[in-house]
């Protein structure tokens, strides 16, 4: 290894280990359900993204058996070549249907979806309107493109309309978007997009709603779009395939021509191998599984609202969230790695979130029950939080 390169590693490691920041990487022993083992050591799981608990389901793993054995393990090749499975074009049909647009694209991630769809639409000539607190995927999607990015303070809809005001009159930009999370996976909370669709009617701004934390979640499944009867009114939904799906993988839902165009112009698409058979044959079934029952759904919200409710009466500040992703807020940076610590000690999986997935100094666990989470492991959950709350004074 350069040797400049070496002393700029190990320097900057010891520093983030040293203001807490340094995130430790946990293998899961077995498959990621209610309750997995890490080190030997079984822990009831509040950090998954597997809101539904379809990763584990046995109906997706039979389908998925099933289209190995008859496609092979892998595509093949780019879906502008021989990549495209009949599997492939099944699937996209399914998401249109799932989120009430015309068309639909997969793509091999829900980040690649921001990263290919953000860049092939919007360029050095345009501007995009983004929410302070949007993932990094958008963020990063926003820089590809060149764009002038203009943030709006979070959920502000005063600033996000004289921002929008500001940038349309200038005569600066070709187009303006605007970008934000459907659900703030962090805190929880719900975007307003009622607002944000008045606000981009009164400028003809492009809206684009990234609804990873949202489909399966809200809107009775369908997402925060169907969730506010808006699906004419998005340009761009985008959601991902392996949290709520529980598979792997993300989309763009739209009109039948901005699908057409990212097919020819989104570099993830064009130069990536296509998703799995095995992968696709399972977010198929698992999609129509939302589409068909709203039974895993209403289990979420259900331990999500207990839950909530626990850790609210134990003092822990759980700030605003709308959804049954549920923070701890802590602040401090070593205490809330401190804190996560313990609880994994004590039996709770639950992970520290710092900076920079959160601002500095609101530094947080983030707690995750799924629709197979029972009452008693949340029961048990909520006795190791009030003991390892009132060991550290955070209660």
């Amino acid at each position: 290894m350069a040797k400049i390169l070496d002393t700029f590693l190990n320097e900057n490691l010891q520093i983030l280990r040293d203001q807490g920041l340094y995130n430790e990487i946990d293998a899961v022993e077995g498959a990621n359900g209610p309750i997995i083992q890490v080190n030997g050591k079984q822990l009831i799981n509040l950090s998954s993204n597997n809101y539904l608990g379809l990763a584990t389901n046995g109906e997706l793993k039979q389908v998925a058996k099933e289209a190995i054995d008859k496609y092979g393990v892998g595509s093949g090749a780019v879906r502008t070549i021989n990549g495209t499975l009949d599997l492939h074009v099944k699937l996209e049909e399914k998401l249109a249907e799932f989120k009430g647009t015309e068309a639909a694209i997969s793509y091999q991630s829900g980040f690649n979806c921001n990263m290919a769809a953000i860049s092939a639409v919007m360029d050095k000539n345009d501007a995009i309107l983004s929410d302070q607190l949007n993932h990094a995927s958008i963020i990063d999607g926003c820089r590809l493109s060149k764009a002038k990015i203009i943030a709006y303070n979070h959920s502000d809809m005063e600033d996000l309309r004289a921002k929008a005001k500001e940038a349309k009159e200038s005569g600066l930009y070709n187009k303006i978007m605007v970008i934000t999370d459907g659900v703030f996976s962090m805190d929880g909370d719900i975007a307003k997009l009622p607002e944000i669709v008045g606000i981009a009617k009164e400028f003809d701004l492009i809206t684009y709603v990234d609804d990873a934390h949202g489909s399966g979640v809200t809107g009775k499944g369908k997402g925060t779009v169907k969730h506010f009867g808006l699906e004419k009114e998005i340009d761009f939904q985008i959601g991902t395939l392996s949290k709520a799906i529980g598979v792997v993988g993300g989309y763009v839902a739209g009109k039948k021509n901005l699908i057409d165009w990212l097919k020819v112009r989104s570099r993830p698409f064009l130069f990536s191998t296509a998703v799995t058979p095995g992968d696709v044959a399972a977010i198929t079934r698992a999609v129509q599984l939302i589409m068909d029952s709203t039974e895993l759904h209403d289990k979420l919200w259900e331990n999500g609202d207990y839950l909530k409710a626990g850790l609210k009466k134990l003092g822990f500040n759980i700030g605003a969230s709308e959804t049954p992703i549920t923070p701890c807020i802590i602040g401090d940076e070593k205490l809330t790695q401190q804190f996560s610590k313990r609880l994994v000690e004590e039996g709770v999986y639950a992970k520290a979130i710092v900076f920079p997935t959160v601002p500095k100094g609101t530094g947080r666990v983030r707690n995750m029950p799924t629709a197979a989470h029972t009452k008693e492991m949340l029961d048990n959950a909520l006795a190791i939080y009030e003991k390892v709350g009132r060991e550290l004074g955070v209660i």
